[in-house]
């Protein structure tokens, strides 16, 4: 029987859902504050069924008017520039706000008008900001990067200097690994590496940075297929540590004084950076006065984790809290937030994170002595983030996760004194919160939803009085495209007791009465949740949707060994990252939502996912073939011997032979029985394409058959392939699980690289 082919219009759908047409979809769903007056205000830009609108928000007076009226402002645009300007021509981004007046660029002119009688006369234009430039908080200097060494420049002047000069390619100053440093995404932008690590003093005399020791660190190979100038190919060779390597990244840290010149070396071991710079980990920071550098270590295995601080004048460091475990030992659950690590009193006490009891708790410690003082929050829930610490009132605001125990990942905003005393719910309702606290915290944003409530940003005192409403996100053409919001479900794991959780989203359309194929869509690592409390989807999300919208029934689980919940829940990962936080699981539930849901045609399950998502995908189908028929595995970390050394040992802990074994999908590739698509970036420089070809290999051994894709110039990302990888994507999901021929000829459009695009890409 010829399969049916899908409608043109299933596919349109889906293209509409995907990331970067989110703004197009809901407006007003993120409110990106520009501070005005130390944040005592801020101003944002609003989407309007009329255009964009740019807002001034004062929280203090309650308020939140228009910065100026556009209608207005084109017509004194018209007259000043003898053009036509409407209010559509105003730009949505680049507007520069004072207190009286606006400055933006159009018609190829800088313009400043005032915001009170509208006159516009054309302005100078801002030199230029160097796009590698870190610069100081009072905007006299910055500092830079030129080969291996710092300089800094006056940015009111044209004086520069050099703050390094022993610099070389084994001993980089300010650089990062060179995965992250020198990335191919960055490269297609144009841009040679990232801007240098440091870290400016509050007082802006010296900035904390490190010179970084690559000697003897392995050297891996990419081959750049179609070079820009279209030559012959090209070898790009980076320092990349597999697990069980003796040699990785290591930070030397060094304070150095920009006026003087002088380097101050912090007299200890250097720190480890397996994964990145300490700065860009946001693992080390200035106290307010300048008086001292605080950092956190860990040792290789994870289980010792340490406070420091940093003397800038004599370089003396000092070692404030240690804290050894019998497994990782860790300042947040998920990999790349910042620590909850707060150094209070003029540094005589640490407020500390630890899952010591089983739960992620905060600790009041003494930092002369290293000795705890009380614990400061306690029960069945975890803290999440740390918001503020009102150091004259003795009261940390926080938020906090599983206080309700029917969604242990819903975050609450908290209060508590630092002894322990007067825990309550500033946010005491059933919404998700994200917050955002301006500069000196006297208020905070907060951005409160649900699965299928679009947020509403709000202005509120740390009491949790809402002093000025800011946004409503208005989701009525994300409704309009036939999207439902995805149905919250809790599951048994496979040990057959332990609560788990997950999303489903139903297809367009959806009637009970019909059969729908599955997809289940997983994270492997157990570094990032695929359960979100809120409206956003989260980067994997809007693929999930945009499958919904192709008629399959997706489900993103959260089985045992992923973070946000318990440390016990997280530890079932360790060790065992060849389980891909929970596949077991993931079949369990399945099996229990096909029971109660006779429109889950489990007969027609496939699966997939990119990068520990890739892997998870092969996974499944290697030791589910019973489950899963078909799956698509983009840029997958195959085979975790060959991976970054940071992340494979974080979680699968010391490379031991047979343990990384048990985590490749390369030793059991002749389980295979499904139909499988294979992709990979071959400029990917986070996880090699060797890591699939290791498996191609392995396949081919074994006389499997499958589909593979390389796309030679991609990276992890695939930024400026998405439209080609998720057709392909797309197309042999449809014909291999859900049993459709995909529309002929059909062709998504090319995603822009320019900045905006980029934003609605990667957040």
């Amino acid at each position: 029987m010829t399969p049916t082919s899908l409608d043109a219009h299933a596919y349109r759908t889906a293209e509409r859902l995907l990331r970067h047409h989110r703004r197009e979809l809901v407006t007003n769903s993120t409110v990106h504050p520009s501070w005005l007056d130390g944040g005592v205000r801020f101003w944002f830009t609003s989407d309007t069924p009329e255009g964009p609108r740019h807002l001034i928000v004062d929280p203090g007076r309650g308020t939140c008017e228009s910065a100026f009226d556009p209608a207005r402002l084109a017509a004194a645009l018209t007259a000043a520039s003898g053009r036509s300007t409407r209010p559509a021509d105003l730009p949505r981004t680049g507007l520069r706000l004072t207190g009286e007046s606006v400055e933006f660029e159009v018609h190829g002119t800088r313009w400043s008008c005032s915001r009170d009688n509208y006159d516009c006369v054309p302005a100078e234009a801002s030199p230029p900001r160097e796009l590698l430039d870190v610069a100081a908080p009072d905007g006299r200097h910055a500092v830079f990067r030129r080969d291996h060494d710092l300089h800094a420049r006056s940015l009111n002047g044209g004086r520069h200097w050099a703050l390094t000069d022993d610099g070389s390619a084994d001993r980089d100053w300010g650089a990062n690994p060179d995965y992250f440093m020198y990335s191919t995404l960055l490269g297609k932008l144009g841009i040679p590496h990232l801007p240098p690590a440091v870290l400016w003093s509050p007082d802006s005399r010296r900035v904390l940075t490190h010179r970084t020791d690559m000697a003897g660190v392995r050297e891996t190979h990419l081959i750049e297929a179609l070079p820009a100038d279209g030559g012959p190919p090209v070898l790009r060779t980076q320092r990349f540590a597999h697990p069980g390597d003796d040699r990785m990244p290591l930070a030397e840290l060094a304070v150095l004084d920009i006026e003087s010149g002088k380097t101050v070396p912090a007299l200890a071991d250097p720190v480890p950076m397996p994964l990145m710079s300490p700065v860009s980990r946001r693992w080390v920071w200035w106290a307010a006065d300048s008086s001292a550098v605080y950092y956190l270590s860990t040792e290789r295995d994870t289980r010792t984790l340490r406070l420091h601080r940093l003397d800038p004048d004599s370089g003396e460091v000092r070692t404030l809290v240690t804290e050894t475990g019998p497994t990782r030992v860790e300042p947040t659950q998920l990999l790349g937030r910042p620590p909850m690590v707060r150094v209070l009193d003029s540094g005589a006490q640490v407020l500390w994170y630890s899952q010591r009891d089983n739960w992620g708790h905060l600790y009041l410690y003494d930092a002369r002595s290293g000795e705890v003082l009380n614990q400061v929050t306690q029960g069945d829930w975890a803290v999440q983030e740390i918001l503020h610490v009102d150091e004259e009132y003795r009261v940390i605001h926080f938020l906090a996760s599983g206080l309700d125990a029917e969604d242990p990942y819903r975050r609450t905003v908290c209060r508590v004194a630092l002894d322990g005393t007067g825990f309550a719910r500033t946010t005491d309702d059933d919404l998700d919160h994200v917050v955002t606290v301006p500069p000196g915290a006297g208020y905070f944003l907060d951005s409160a939803s649900t699965n299928s409530l679009p947020p509403v940003t709000t202005a509120r005192s740390w009491d949790g009085r809402v002093l000025v409403e800011v946004a409503r996100a208005d989701a009525t053409r994300l409704r309009e495209t036939g999207w439902s919001p995805p149905e919250r479900f809790r599951a048994t794991a496979a040990d057959g007791h332990t609560q788990i959780h997950g999303m489903l989203y139903l297809p367009h359309g959806f009637d009970p009465s019909e059969r729908y194929p599955v997809l289940d869509h997983p994270y492997g690592f157990p570094s990032a949740p695929r359960v979100v409390p809120c409206f956003d989807p989260g980067f994997y999300g809007y693929d999930a949707e945009a499958m919904a919208a192709l008629g399959f029934v997706v489900v993103a689980i959260d089985g045992r060994g992923s973070p946000g919940r318990d440390k016990a829940f997280h530890d079932a990962s360790q060790g065992l990252v060849g389980d891909a936080a929970g596949l077991d699981d993931h079949v369990a539930a399945l099996r229990e939502l096909a029971r109660d849901r006779p429109w889950m045609d489990l007969s027609r399950a496939g699966v997939f996912g990119m990068s520990s998502g890739g892997f998870a995908a092969v996974r499944a189908m290697l030791d589910h073939p019973e489950v899963f028929r078909a799956g698509v595995a983009e840029c997958g970390v195959h085979d975790l011997r060959y991976a970054e050394q940071g992340v494979a040992e974080m979680y699968q802990g010391p490379y031991h032979a047979e343990s990384y074994a048990a985590a490749s999908n390369v030793d059991r590739a002749d389980r295979l029985a499904g139909r499988l698509l294979l992709v990979h970036g071959g400029l990917d420089d986070s996880f090699s394409p060797h890591l699939t070809m290791r498996l191609v290999e392995r396949l081919i051994a074994a006389d499997k058959d499958f589909d593979l894709l390389i796309v030679p110039q991609a990276d992890h990302a695939f930024v400026g392939y998405e439209h080609y990888l998720s057709r392909r994507r797309w197309d042999f999901l449809v014909r291999h699980v859900r049993g459709a021929e995909p529309p002929d000829g059909y062709r998504l459009t090319p995603v822009s690289l320019d900045s905006e695009a980029l934003a609605g890409l990667f957040g």
